[in-house]
């Protein structure tokens, strides 16, 4: 089983802070609380060709692009970007909630034979009601998920061809069809922690993804989901969802981090909490329990950084450390069954390449990659670094405000 390495595309905007230009605006925490931060980088599209672009030539196979109301719509953006790259991938998070699931299978053929191939889906249910309701969806958590199971069965159904008829609680299709399937059928990626969610993962998806939580957690998860699956008669494969902050040295990399800590003030801090622990996400909950709002020991296992999650939502943990050390992080969630790690950094312009030209020949010495194709070739410089890299340092170009 290979190590499959995906980055991601920060579709909300990206800069050298963990705070984002939107952050907290939701829950009555107004901007005025949050403190003005500079190196923010909009996400114009000639930005993110430029991450899109180097994620490919440094070996990634896919991106990972968000929803909701802070982001670029994920189809759209990255179906354009499918035009300046060759064959990396975009895994596309979409809603079940706000689009019919037929329109969502024939919008998938679609997107396969304008990208050759290249389209993977993050089914994403939706944990806060308040984003929710601003999409037009007022269903509850648990229906929500019980929504997605529908969903999937539909898009599944239609994918096949023929004409499909399915009557359930929340849709009813007669004769649902995509006159010209996709081929090959995307991959279905999901993730949920809640009671809900993992009978849905276990009955329609092809790759759980968990957010990094330590290995003992991770493990729990696993065999939750893998037992759940077999009683379904079916096989899932795994993803893990983290940050990264990969240098030359250990030290290098945890000055990284704690310069990252340094730019958050205690405002910022607690206005992200109390917006963050609102969420119904089981996954978001976990996420917060981690270092419970506290800045002291965020290493919560070795080189598993819980800082990033003081102020964002989602995935909040971060691989730390020297290049071999990261490697030897992800060597262990790979022991654990991990196949997929979507992985990201601030900026991520900058951080892919240093995990790409750190990790990745690291987890190549070690044999835990596929021998697919090589990372794309550039004009080499004079000291044998990538002449997008001069020095061996990244290339910053910043693309925004």
């Amino acid at each position: 089983m290979p190590v499959h390495l995906h980055w991601f595309l920060p579709t909300g905007g990206d800069g050298r802070t963990l705070v984002d230009r939107h952050a907290y605006t939701d829950g009555g925490i107004r901007r005025d609380r949050i403190t003005p931060v500079s190196g923010v980088r909009a996400p114009d599209i000639e930005y993110l060709a430029q991450i899109a672009k180097a994620a490919e030539q440094l070996g990634f196979e896919a991106v990972l692009t968000p929803t909701g109301t802070w982001c670029e719509d994920a189809w759209l953006t990255t179906v354009a970007l499918t035009q300046v790259t060759e064959r990396l991938k975009f895994l596309v998070a979409f809603r079940p909630g706000v689009i019919s699931p037929v329109l969502a299978a024939q919008m998938a053929a679609t997107y396969q034979r304008i990208s050759r191939g290249r389209l993977l889906l993050n089914v994403v249910t939706g944990g806060d009601s308040t984003e929710q309701k601003r999409f037009g969806d007022h269903l509850g958590h648990d229906r929500r998920y019980s929504r997605t199971d529908e969903f999937l069965q539909i898009v599944r159904g239609v994918w096949g061809g023929r004409p499909f008829d399915f009557q359930g609680e929340h849709y009813q299709v007669e004769g649902g069809l995509t006159a010209l399937p996709p081929d090959p059928l995307p991959q279905i990626f999901f993730g949920g922690s809640s009671a809900a969610a993992g009978p849905v993962a276990a009955r329609n998806v092809d790759v759980y993804l968990t957010w990094g939580e330590p290995p003992e957690e991770v493990k729990q998860k696993i065999d939750w989901i893998r037992g759940l699956a077999e009683k379904e008669g079916r096989t899932v494969r795994f993803g893990i969802r983290l940050h990264t902050i990969s240098r030359d040295s250990s030290k290098e990399a945890w000055a990284t981090a704690g310069r990252l800590l340094d730019d958050l003030d205690p405002e910022t801090v607690a206005a992200a909490q109390q917006a963050l622990g609102k969420s119904e996400s089981v996954g978001q909950q976990r996420m917060l329990a981690l270092h419970g709002g506290s800045r002291d020991k965020l290493e919560i296992s070795p080189n598993l950084w819980a800082g990033v999650g003081l102020v964002r939502g989602g995935a909040g943990t971060a691989l730390v450390g020297s290049h071999a050390e990261v490697a030897d992080r992800i060597e262990e969630y790979h022991s654990l069954g991990i196949e997929h790690f979507v992985l990201s950094g601030y900026p991520h312009l900058e951080e892919a390449y240093w995990f790409g030209e750190g990790v990745r020949p690291e987890l190549a010495a070690r044999g835990l990659l596929d021998a697919g194709p090589a990372p794309l070739g550039g004009v080499p410089a004079a000291n044998c670094r990538p002449a997008s890299a001069p020095g061996g340092a990244p290339l910053l170009i910043a693309g925004g405000r």
